[in-house]
């Protein structure tokens, strides 16, 4: 069952400081920077403990897989990896199956590095839903996956109608 489709915006009186969209964008940005703080001092910038933490999670293990999920082009990947090598965090080794495959590890730095991350988002996220009860942030997060399903949706039929 559908709900009908409600215009909760109109162009006239359109307020953007109202808009789901600047309050989420305004609401990352504050945690990025609240994490960035964080991680300071481990020398770590925001662009470089997104793919730290998901090579630590095994979302990625190629370069290639690590842009998908970072959502970065190839070539931006590619220098992301050479700070973090350069580091001492992660290295790039050939596949013994397949030669053209360069698979990613983190080096024991890295994934001592990567260990911490859950620990300060967590502290972050925490830090930013005081005054929620449980019952507030199940709702909260709810509304929030119906958002990114439609998100997901509308945009897989604007790929598809381009083609």
């Amino acid at each position: 069952m559908s709900c009908p489709l409600v215009e909760f915006y109109r162009a006239e009186g359109y307020k953007p400081d109202e808009s789901i969209g600047y309050l989420m964008r305004r609401i990352l940005s504050l945690i990025a920077q609240g994490v960035e703080r964080e991680l300071e001092s481990s020398g770590l910038t925001n662009a470089q403990w997104v793919p730290l933490l998901k090579l630590y999670m095994g979302r990625a293990s190629t370069a290639a897989e690590l842009a998908r999920e970072c959502d970065l082009d190839a070539g931006s990947m590619t220098r992301l990896l050479d700070r973090l090598e350069a580091k001492g965090l992660c290295r790039r080794t050939r596949s013994s199956e397949d030669r053209r495959v360069v698979n990613l590890e983190l080096t024991e730095a890295g994934r001592a590095a990567a260990k911490e991350i859950p620990v300060i988002l967590s502290r972050i996220q925490n830090a930013h839903l005081a005054g929620f009860s449980l019952e507030e942030w199940q709702t909260l997060k709810g509304y929030l996956t119906r958002i990114f399903e439609t998100a997901q949706t509308l945009h897989a039929s604007a790929e598809k109608n381009e083609k």
